[in-house]
């Protein structure tokens, strides 16, 4: 059988002129409309990061000029990790707040958002109010109100004198005072309770009624559907507020009013390295410890990255 041969394929001539002039525009626009953000990347975050690195080995006090900056290599890397005991203590509280509060402020999200994944009267006004906190953020007039409430003659105190327990000073304590910061921070569950509302929302009912036809319980369906299909959405918290929980400073800086007090309980790591910076103005010292902290912020998400390819289900995985 003769079979015709293939009809060969048009290829696209040379550019015109006025096509290429066209595009140039086209470019040239793309670039205007970006460069309010290239600006701001250059100026606001590449060249200070660059300025930052280039400081962390010199000995510079902020209130001299760059000309007059000392070079000393390595030195502030190693008084960091071998002569500096207050930044191990600093790294102790951080990570002490990093795994107690993350996870207790996600499993308070998750335990609301479920309790808000059903229609009843006035649920979108609970959601808000339930959301309310986390508009506030790391607000200072936040922390005030948290440490005026917690104080020995604060609201928390009279409600438990109202139930006839005594009364404790939680902030100016250094056995509680962390524990009030984590508290602050659970607290403030609002962000990820919306993005868990929002997963729950993609879970088909189908999965559910057809657990329950074959006599699974709340506590099954939770396990083996809830948490499976809200697995994207767990990492995505995940990552998010681990990275949150170690940039803690605002709140630490109000109860200790900038020092990590009580006996130095509240020394969050970007606390030490704003009193380090901005108080005993040693800037060069200040840098190293803020690249130290960004390498190792990289490294845990890179961990959590790693370790989610284990446990996080995604609902196209096997569909070619």
């Amino acid at each position: 059988m003769i079979t015709a041969p293939p009809e060969p394929r048009l290829r696209p001539g040379p550019a015109t002129p006025r096509r290429a002039r066209g595009r140039s525009r086209q470019n040239l626009a793309g670039y205007v409309f970006l460069s309010p953000w290239l600006l701001g990347l250059m100026l606001i975050t590449a060249v200070p990061m660059l300025l930052s690195l280039y400081l962390s080995f010199t000995d510079y006090d902020v209130l001299s000029p760059l000309s007059e900056v000392e070079w000393v290599g390595w030195d502030n890397y190693r008084r960091m990790f071998t002569d500096d005991p207050s930044y191990w203590h600093a790294v102790s509280v951080t990570v002490t707040f990093a795994l107690v509060a993350v996870p207790l402020k996600l499993l308070a999200a998750l335990g609301v958002a479920l309790l808000l994944n059903r229609a009843f009267r006035a649920v979108g006004l609970f959601r808000g109010l339930f959301y309310l906190p986390s508009l506030l953020g790391g607000s200072v007039a936040l922390a005030i109100v948290w440490v005026s409430m917690f104080n020995r003659d604060g609201a928390f105190n009279s409600l438990l004198g109202f139930f006839g327990v005594e009364g404790q000073p939680w902030v100016s304590d250094p056995r509680y005072a962390l524990e009030t910061l984590m508290l602050l921070a659970i607290w403030q569950f609002g962000a990820p309770m919306v993005i868990f509302l929002a997963g729950l929302k993609q879970v088909p009912a189908e999965l559910y009624e057809a657990a329950s036809v074959d006599g699974a319980g709340p506590a099954r369906q939770f396990w083996h559907i809830t948490v499976p299909m809200l697995s994207p959405v767990i990492f995505f918290n995940l990552v998010l507020e681990t990275i949150n929980g170690f940039q803690g400073f605002t709140a630490a800086f109000v109860l200790s009013n900038g020092e990590g007090g009580p006996v130095d309980s509240t020394l969050m790591y970007t606390l030490n390295l704003y009193i380090n910076g901005f108080v005993k103005l040693d800037m060069g010292y200040a840098s190293a410890m803020a690249w130290v902290f960004l390498i190792a912020i990289g490294l845990i998400t890179a961990v959590l990255f790693r370790t989610g390819r284990f446990w996080v289900h995604y609902n196209d995985e096997g569909n070619g």
